[in-house]
């Protein structure tokens, strides 16, 4: 009778581990072997780090520059006049529009001839810095000290694909990359044995992978948060006592182990022994690590999780505090459902922005009030990013179209300044016209940050273009 191990091992693995997500899909990809090629993570920075972990959160869809960060009262003054019949025609001068590899135009002459739509809402001064924050985000205007806004974000895809831009720094045409996350998480390695490097929360669409020609094991790992049954896909599939589990997991590493010992050289097995050992842990130190039970009604308060409307969200922020206290590097978590993202607003903006804010807006300021008082903002970089803005005409009656021109995202903590505006838009919202930055500047700024040389990470046979590398963003670091 001839037994295979390979078969077996995985069998043993799905019933005894509920192994999941959480073996990275190792096991069974075949480009495994690209995360042994490219393997270089040391563990050590390249330089003195100002901050240690990253916490993305993304909006998924595209959120309105103007009724977010970035007031532009010309809008109101002159609602409902044509681009190309007011003073700031000049905006769509085809020079101008070149960077966008796909110019959507909204009628026969190549002209986008809708009309300026008014802001949807009403902006407020906070902070000692006096930052205008709109009023569908209090609670973040009350943290804008802590903040630097950037409004002067451009990319270059004009539809969804640039949520995989951001993160990559690549159009979807130019074929797949490895995201900012996977960039960390092979620069810098681990900081708990017992987790992930990378963990990601929130709906994926497009690009679901990182790591790319880094490998699976860069890829970030999906983690759900339920009060119920926190890790669903950690728990074995059969029913089993923890010592059953134990002594199946120790036969497969024997098992594993005689044929590492025939195949010395085998870093594909290696990979796949540590990613088997992570699971296991996991499975202790996931449910340990995501416990609100173990915070206070304050704390829990705070993040909003007594209120239906920011419950969700806040749960999911509360986990990221919860894992970068204990060293989980890039915790990645998308705002917004559906293909596209729910905050694509091409009508009734004033209600989706209204909506969607309400569930971010408290467990966001939570979340930096929670790190700020706990001192982990200090070693902590916070960000808050979309893939594009959206126009300063309307599209219909109350909606707005995508715009890659000219957004605003903003970053707080590990270094970064508070209580600061950098770069601009024109008048209406149209270019980023003062200090632009293409996306890759927000990667070289969180690299640095991280005690990175952005520019000394390649992978013989990938090419990096000079847009992927990117330069941080000096003028926001303290």
């Amino acid at each position: 009778m001839t037994i295979d191990l390979q078969t077996s091992r995985r069998d043993m693995l799905r019933a005894g581990l509920g192994f999941g997500a959480l073996a990275f899909n190792a096991m069974q990809q075949q480009d495994l072997l690209a995360a042994t090629a490219a393997r270089a993570v040391t563990g050590q920075p390249h330089r003195p780090p100002k901050a240690k972990n990253v916490i993305w959160l993304f909006m998924r869809g595209g959120v309105s520059h103007m009724e977010s960060f970035d007031p532009k009262p010309a809008l109101t003054e002159y609602a409902g006049t044509s681009i190309p019949d007011s003073p700031f025609s000049s905006v769509q001068d085809p020079e101008k529009l070149k960077k966008v590899r796909v110019v959507v135009v909204n009628d026969a002459n190549g002209q986008q001839r809708n009309k300026l739509y008014p802001l949807q809402v009403g902006f407020k001064q906070y902070g000692e810095s006096g930052i205008p924050v709109s009023d569908w985000f209090p609670h973040i205007g009350s943290c804008v000290d802590d903040i630097s806004v950037i409004r002067s974000m451009w990319t270059t895809d004009d539809n969804h694909g640039a949520q995989v831009q951001f993160h990559s720094g690549r159009h979807m045409l130019d074929g797949r990359h490895p995201t900012i996350g996977a960039w960390i998480s092979w620069g810098l390695g681990t900081l708990n044995d017992n987790l992930p490097k990378f963990i990601t929360m929130g709906p994926r669409f497009f690009d679901k992978r990182d790591g790319h020609y880094l490998g699976p094991a860069h890829d970030a790992v999906p983690l759900k948060i339920d009060p119920k049954e926190p890790l669903p896909f950690a728990r074995p599939e059969l029913d089993m006592a923890a010592r059953e589990q134990e002594l199946t997991f120790d036969l497969i590493h024997k098992l594993n182990g005689l044929t590492a010992d025939r195949y010395q050289t085998d870093e594909i097995l290696r990979a796949r022994m540590k990613s088997y050992e992570l699971a296991y842990r996991m499975q202790a130190s996931i449910p340990e690590a995501i416990g609100f039970d173990r915070e206070t009604e304050e704390t829990q308060d705070l993040y909003g999780l007594d209120d239906d409307v920011t419950r969700p969200f806040g749960m999911q922020l509360l986990a990221a505090r919860r894992l970068t206290e204990r060293g989980v590097r890039f915790i990645q978590i998308m705002h917004g459902g559906g293909a596209a993202g729910a905050w694509d607003a091409h009508s009734g903006l004033k209600a989706n922005h209204e909506k969607l804010s309400k569930q971010v807006d408290r467990p966001i300021a939570g979340l930096l009030k929670d790190l700020k008082r706990r001192g982990l903002l200090e070693e902590t970089i916070v960000v808050f990013a979309t893939e594009f803005g959206r126009t300063p005409g309307s599209q219909g009656s109350n909606g707005r179209d995508h715009h890659p021109y000219g957004f605003s995202i903003w970053m707080a903590g590990g270094g970064i300044k508070g209580g600061i505006v950098h770069g601009a838009t024109d008048e209406i919202g149209f270019h980023a016209e003062e200090h632009p930055h293409y996306v890759t500047d927000v990667h070289a700024t969180i690299l640095h940050q991280l005690g990175l040389d952005h520019r000394t990470m390649q992978v013989p046979g990938h090419k990096r273009l000079e847009m992927d590398f990117g330069e941080p963003i000096h003028e926001i670091l303290a």
